[in-house]
């Protein structure tokens, strides 16, 4: 499985992907103007010329950053597909000098297979949720935080 950073023709599979989703209430939707301005967060997996998951990693503080959008077709799902995501998603982490990572997800056993402990959603900072306004859940939400601590590749960078 080959994890490749998204590229701006890859947008409208991403934004197709995330919003399917979305409309089942798996996910936050993305507008397709978000994903352009973010398209550097973005990892993607394609069979050919297809998008078959996508995940993102948002930098939230020097050393936070979460993992979100993360999305498999429902033909590709239990391939590893997920993993391959998210493995992509910590490894860019660690080399950015990040010490932590976060998820907010209704499929909390598989970050946790992924070695995230769930953790209390008050332990994240108040700049987490500022998207949660956005949510058609909100102020009610139904997802589980959790966090990973990771080492940085390198520890000697400034904190």
């Amino acid at each position: 499985m080959n994890v490749t950073k998204a590229r701006i023709g890859d947008v409208p599979q991403i934004h197709k992907l995330i919003n399917d989703f979305a409309n089942r209430g798996d996910m936050l939707p993305r507008a397709l103007s978000q994903i352009y301005e973010h398209l550097r967060d973005y990892f993607v997996i394609r069979d050919g010329e297809f998008v078959i998951g996508c995940a993102a990693l948002h930098v939230n503080w020097m050393d936070l950053a979460e993992i979100r959008s993360l999305a498999v077709d429902d033909s590709k799902q239990h391939e590893g597909i997920g993993a391959s995501l998210v493995d992509a998603c910590l490894e860019e982490a660690r080399s950015l000098g990040l010490s932590r990572v976060y998820c907010l997800t209704r499929q909390p056993g598989f970050f946790e297979k992924q070695g995230f402990t769930q953790v209390e959603r008050s332990q994240l900072p108040h700049k987490v949720w500022a998207e949660c306004y956005y949510c058609p859940k909100f102020p009610d939400c139904d997802e589980f935080a959790l966090m990973r601590e990771i080492a940085p590749l390198d520890a000697s960078l400034p904190k």
